[in-house]
């Protein structure tokens, strides 16, 4: 009884935003999730998303990202890393692997309680009747984020998809060479803060309300209902794939049949998706076998790899320096960014803007399409490294997620590389052309998933902007008739899977339009493109970035070649 009083005096303790900087600026990680602080170091290592999604949400209100993806037991479970709690709104830390920079006790107590501790003005009564656990942090130190308060103007309101490309560089060519990308970078801001709502305190709490009582509301009609009456139709569809497969093979069509083989990987994938999210039973163990099983046994791949750095990518979308889903150097650049040699906080390295990556990123928008050919061989590289250098959980209920996956690509090997392309194959053309075929078929997978994101905005509006107007501004969905869903498998809803990612795919149109309610609601742009003007959009942001590219070599080459003038002279 003694020990659960003090458990109890322990969680029920208030924490001073100054007591949990000092904290953090010590090295403890520290989140907050419904008006709880969690102090999760020991769970950093067990975590089976892996640890680098928990960095991203040190020092901040992760309650909206926390609570889409996991479990009510899970949640539960976290509990148990809570030490205290805090009073009113939680105003946003800018997390250390982000760059943010913490003030130890020592520095904090040479500081008047005043200068820093900072509170929110809650309006009038009727606007304050959600509770302070219900409403998300939406505001942050003016130190750590001058561009938020940035002054926004009126104009008319348009998808950032659209109008990123659209802003003139012409009269960048002028710009000295130090401010050349600090300005395309403002133009950029400046475009979105104009384009989405306010990144006031009042603003964004309401986004958020009204983002989790549409969650009440989607979980009331039972769109979090796995449909297994759908994966019984995918499920005759995979095995149509399959015997069609076997059939040309044993009938000597030997590269025929690596088609059937890559539209069934190419569909399988999807159901890797689906479990790695706990889309289908919602049991993590369940799901996650089924993603492992489908990806490594039948497919050469790793869920492990897939679930580490996606998880990443739901929290920090389409960030340069973070998000690995956009980190294509030196083959893709989607901002002008990466002109500037970035840190990568996922891969741990910089990603350089060597003389190949200026030479690739002018002609991108041409080379798109070949590279996303040979995508699933990027896939095997990662799945091997995050495998072989033990990159994922070591300890908890996810330990033997990497051995069990080890022996699914032995197995993968074994049936595909010697069953199939050494034995049963005559001749090293034959065997080159179905590799490459089956290989190829699965493209689409790669143009989908770089498609939802390629397009939109990669600026950076600081820790105040919500997590849902983060993932709309971030994340465009793809229009098509319904008979076509199989081919583009729920990735064609990503802005809406983003939102809530643990929906079954099979309901995601059902949700689509509670979405699109919510949206006009709350005054977000929501990105719907068809395929066709989707893919164009992508080529055109490519594009636009290679002029960018052009736009700065060209500057650079006049810079030195002045300099080099003056010299001479």
């Amino acid at each position: 009884m003694a020990t659960m009083n003090m458990a109890q005096q322990r969680k029920s303790r208030v924490y001073t935003r100054r007591e949990i900087e000092a904290l953090i600026a010590s090295g403890r990680s520290i989140i907050i999730v419904r008006g709880k602080v969690l102090k999760v170091d020991a769970w950093l290592p067990y975590h089976p998303g892996g640890d680098k999604a928990l960095q991203h949400m040190i020092g901040r209100d992760a309650t909206d990202e926390v609570e889409q993806f996991h479990s009510a037991e899970t949640l539960r479970f976290a509990e148990r890393y809570q030490i205290g709690r805090i009073e009113g709104l939680w105003a946003n830390f800018l997390p250390p692997i982000q760059g943010g920079k913490f003030r130890t006790q020592e520095e904090l107590d040479r500081i008047p309680s005043n200068d820093n501790e900072e509170t929110i003005s809650s309006g009038s009564e009727s606007e304050n009747t959600a509770s302070s656990a219900d409403q998300s942090p939406v505001f942050e130190p003016a130190e750590q984020d001058a561009a938020s308060l940035r002054k926004r103007t009126a104009v008319p309101r348009t998808s950032s998809a659209s109008s990123v490309s659209s802003v003139d560089l012409d009269d960048m060519k002028e710009t000295p060479k130090m401010s050349l990308l600090d300005a395309r970078t403002q133009k950029e801001i400046d475009l979105d803060s104009v384009t989405y709502p306010a990144l006031d305190p009042q603003t964004q709490a309401n986004v958020v309300h009204k983002y989790r009582e549409l969650q009440k509301r989607i979980e009331a009609e039972g769109l979090y209902d796995c449909n297994y009456m759908a994966y019984g139709i995918e499920g005759i569809r995979y095995t149509i794939a399959l015997t069609l497969f076997i059939f040309l093979l044993r009938s000597g069509w030997y590269i025929t049949s690596a088609f059937p083989l890559g539209f069934l990987w190419h569909q399988l994938a999807f159901v890797v998706h689906d479990a790695s999210h706990m889309g289908i039973t919602h049991d993590f163990i369940t799901d996650s076998t089924i993603a492992m099983f489908t990806a490594s046994y039948l497919g050469g791949l790793s869920a492990g790899w897939w679930k580490s750095n996606h998880n990443v990518h739901h929290i920090v979308t389409n960030s340069p320096e973070h998000d690995p889903d956009i980190e294509h150097m030196p083959f893709f650049a989607i901002s002008h960014r990466f002109f500037e040699n970035l840190f990568s906080t996922y891969y741990e390295r910089a990603m350089t803007y060597d003389a190949f990556a200026k030479f690739m990123i002018l002609y991108q928008n041409y080379t798109y399409y070949p590279i996303m050919l040979f995508g699933r061989f990027n896939l095997y590289r990662l799945g091997w490294a995050h495998l072989l250098l033990g990159l994922g959980p070591k300890k908890g209920i996810a330990w033997w997620f990497r051995w069990f996956e080890i022996v699914g690509q032995v197995v993968f090997w074994t049936w595909y590389g010697y069953g199939v392309v050494y034995k049963t194959i005559p001749g090293g053309w034959n065997r080159f052309w179905f590799v490459l075929i089956s290989h190829a078929i699965t493209a689409p997978l790669h143009v989908q998933i770089t498609l939802s994101h390629f397009a939109m905005s990669t600026a950076d509006l600081g820790v105040t902007e919500s997590f849902p107007q983060k993932m709309l501004r971030t994340t465009m969905d793809v229009d098509c008739p319904q008979w076509l869903d199989f081919f583009h498998g729920g990735l064609q809803f990503q802005a809406i899977h983003h939102l809530y990612p643990r929906i079954p795919r099979h309901n995601l149109r059902k949700t689509q339009r509670l979405v699109q309610d919510f949206c006009n609601d709350v005054d977000i742009p929501y990105a719907l493109y068809g395929f066709v003007d989707g893919n164009k959009v992508v080529i055109g942001k490519l594009r636009d970035v290679g002029r960018q590219a052009a736009i700065l070599a060209e500057c650079q080459r006049t810079i030195v070649e002045g300099e080099f003038g003056s010299h001479t002279h």
